[in-house]
């Protein structure tokens, strides 16, 4: 069913923008824009069977196979590089890498579209520590590890606002009217936040890390994964909407779910787990005009030419064993047992080596990796469609990984917007929109004037994922950047006079979404671990979509494989 102006306007942006969206009249759209996404024609055509199959001279063997060039399959290659193993390829179906820490750049500045940020990493994370350093970003470490920031890669004053009831006002929190009782139950939720930011279990691990897999998995911590979030907080007797709206705009922004939908697990740990203890503020930002771009661009660098993109993998099995298939390892288990339809099932498990079948997306010539060791980078959702009897031979499946779709712009304006209030910052919310506002990719250059880029942001929070996907992806040009521009509209009435361009990425399967229950999963605690020679990094696999997560999964994988790849006395 295609959508009306109308009807796409109220399912993306709520009733309200109707008052302001002028439907009665045609829309004045920009003189120039495209429509991007994620290359979902290749994916369709794996998902139904497409598998050309290679030549004799299209086969390579290489020691390991990363799939995925995102910020997982690249953190892998440096680990790996790190360590002297330069014998690897990271394939990435995209013709960029990086996925949600893709960006773009016009002849103005760079931009992003997704991922713009990353907090300074507590001294914890010695890893993403030591990749910063490598990227000049660090300038000394202090006494207890904690990394000193180049100035001008934190986020430059002013840094954020929020526009309600008329005005801009800085910061996030909608003072505009707030009543005491609203500032008490503001104070008493940061009250709280500082008790778990506090809380250690008997080993000495936080109640909320990043990674997580520094996090304790003590129960009492891990019973918030049972409620939503927007539960914990009546369960506390906040009512306050003000308060209500920020903890809501905050899982919408890091996790594409409202606080109705999200786990109160990962609510907490939103606002818990970057501070270094009560009474502190959260740790400090920092920023790239292109945003996270900057350090997927190191990451690739450091990769060279052995990322290539462009090339889809269409499946993942073992060679033909040199030996009698029905030679079992020790101890196999039942489903293991030698059966005719197990046996591409039981080559994975043993160590004669894995295939990895691909094509060039542009001229669709195939190629083939023979390999020891395959590093799975890409969404979970896929290993069982790519990797052969992965779900026989395991017992797991992807079925609870449910993943969010976002919509994002890049609005480039001849000139800033006229202000009347607080002025434009870093990042500005919308308090009565659904869209999460935008970021201004020029930002940290210093220049406050003239020519700029609008990076802009949607989350589609639907229950129904597969509806709300269709939905966008259905969406014409158009259509897209008249929604973007009508929510532009409520604080900048003159904004479609000054855009000069307006692009528009739709992610269909943008991020993990943290429902209630994913976290203390066992579908996501298995979902790491090794399936023989074949190891996983990505998001998905901590239930939360933060680059942190991406660059932890890909070292742990990357620390598995060299594992295997050590002789063993």
């Amino acid at each position: 069913m295609t959508l009306t102006r109308r009807e796409l306007i109220l399912i993306l942006l709520g009733a309200p923008a109707l008052l302001t969206s002028g439907c009665s009249t045609a829309p004045r759209l920009p003189p120039a824009g495209e429509l991007l996404g994620q290359s979902l024609e290749i994916g369709h055509r794996l998902r139904d069977g497409f598998r050309p199959q290679p030549n004799a001279d299209q086969w390579q063997d290489v020691g390991v196979v990363i799939v995925g060039g995102g910020v997982a399959g690249l953190s892998a290659a440096w680990r790996l590089k790190q360590n002297g193993r330069e014998d690897f390829v990271v394939l990435e179906l995209e013709s960029q890498p990086g996925g949600t820490s893709r960006s773009g750049r016009c002849e103005l500045t760079p931009f992003p579209w997704g991922a713009h940020y990353l907090p300074v990493p507590l001294p914890h994370n010695r890893d993403l520590i030591r990749l910063l350093d490598e990227m000049g970003v660090v300038e000394s470490l202090a006494d207890d590890g904690s990394p000193v920031i180049a100035e001008q890669f934190l986020c430059r004053d002013p840094d954020e606002r929020v526009f309600v009831d008329g005005e801009w006002i800085e910061g996030l929190y909608p003072a505009t009217g707030a009543s005491e009782e609203d500032f008490a139950q503001l104070a008493a939720f940061r009250k709280e936040i500082d008790r778990w930011s506090a809380w250690h279990d008997a080993a000495g691990r936080r109640a909320f890390s990043i990674p997580i897999r520094h996090a304790t998995d003590d129960s009492e911590v891990l019973e918030l994964d049972k409620l939503s979030m927007a539960e914990w907080l009546r369960q506390h007797g906040w009512t306050s909407p003000r308060l209500h709206w920020l903890v809501d705009y905050s899982c919408r922004d890091d996790y594409g779910l409202t606080a109705e939908q999200t786990s109160a697990w990962a609510g907490v740990l939103y606002f818990a787990a970057r501070l270094r203890g009560p009474g502190t503020e959260h740790q400090p930002l920092m920023t790239w005009p292109e945003g996270n771009g900057r350090i997927v661009e190191h990451l690739a660098s450091q990769a060279g030419a052995r990322l290539k993109t462009g090339i889809a993998v269409a499946r993942i099995s073992g060679t033909p064993p040199s030996g009698d298939v029905s030679n079992q390892p020790q101890g196999a288990s039942p489903r293991l047992r030698q059966t005719q339809p197990e046996a591409s099932a039981l080559r994975l498990m043993r160590n004669d080596g894995l295939e990895v079948l691909a094509f060039d997306t542009a001229s669709e010539q195939p190629v083939g990796f023979r390999t020891k060791s395959v590093i799975f980078a890409a969404p979970q959702f896929l290993a069982p469609r790519l990797i052969d009897g992965f779900a026989e031979r395991t017992g797991r499946s992807a079925e609870q990984f449910e993943y969010g779709s976002w919509l994002v712009a890049n609005v480039h304006l001849s000139r800033r917007p006229r202000e009347s209030s607080f002025p434009l910052s870093w990042d500005n919310v919308i308090h009565d929109s659904r869209s999460l506002g935008y970021v201004v990719a020029t930002h940290q250059s210093g220049n406050d004037h003239g020519p700029t880029v609008l990076t802009w942001y949607h989350p589609l929070c639907d229950d129904n994922v597969k509806a709300a996907r269709q939905q966008l992806l259905k969406a014409k040009w158009a259509d897209l950047a008249d929604v973007v521009l009508t929510d532009l509209e409520l604080p900048h009435p003159e904004i479609r006079s000054l855009v000069t361009r307006l692009d528009v990425f739709r992610w269909g399967h943008a991020m993990i979404r943290p429902r209630p229950g994913f976290i203390t999963s066992r579908q996501r605690r298995e979902a790491a671990l090794p399936d023989g020679r074949i190891h996983f990094a990505n998001t998905d696999l901590s239930g939360i979509a933060l680059f942190e997560e991406a660059f932890d999964h890909g070292l742990r994988a990357a620390d598995e494989v060299l594992a295997d790849l050590t002789p063993r006395p």
